[in-house]
């Protein structure tokens, strides 16, 4: 199902048979280092993940994090950005990823913003998040390009890491 379209890219909701494609995308080693190790290396496990994370934030929430397509290449996944709302932290939160061979050639961003878009028009959301580690320099600079502030540190997870907590007021 399309959420979104930019310039080159398709937005989609997950599927369960999307398992293949975000066991690949969490376990680069850029994910495994900023955002963390799921432990999810089979089918099975990616496809459970799937079901109790993206298609039960779109049941409960009406959102959550996409899959984005390559318009100009048979439209293939390249990598995610959404929205989610994390137990521990007061606002819903921005997140990407992309697939390593498709790192810095601004999908990010173009994702980004379309999801900002969503969040302010169709989910009604009026500040945002999001959440990344100090060390990833590449994250904060993208964060900081789509409007948002440092606000604060935070631990939202169990593995004490201290990540920054940057938010935006959205019109």
């Amino acid at each position: 199902m399309i959420v979104a379209e930019t310039e080159r890219l398709i937005i989609t909701k997950f599927t369960v048979d999307d398992a293949p494609f975000f066991m690949d995308l969490i376990n680069t080693p850029k994910f495994k280092k900023f955002i963390g190790d799921r432990k999810i290396n089979t089918i099975q496990k990616a496809q459970q993940s799937i079901k109790e994370g993206h298609l039960k934030n779109y049941a409960e929430l009406g959102y959550g994090f996409y899959k984005l397509l390559l318009k100009s290449e048979n439209n293939i996944p390249v990598g995610t950005c959404g929205l989610t709302k994390r137990e521990h932290l007061e606002l819903p939160d921005l997140g990407f990823a992309m697939l390593p061979e498709f790192e810095g050639k601004g999908f990010g961003l173009e994702s980004s913003k379309a999801i900002l878009k969503l969040a302010t028009e169709t989910f009604k959301i009026k500040k945002i998040g999001a959440i990344t580690a100090p060390n990833n320099a590449a994250s904060i600079k993208l964060i900081e390009k789509l409007g948002l502030t440092y606000e604060k540190k935070v631990k939202p997870f169990e593995d004490d890491q201290e990540l920054m907590l940057f938010a935006k007021t959205l019109r």
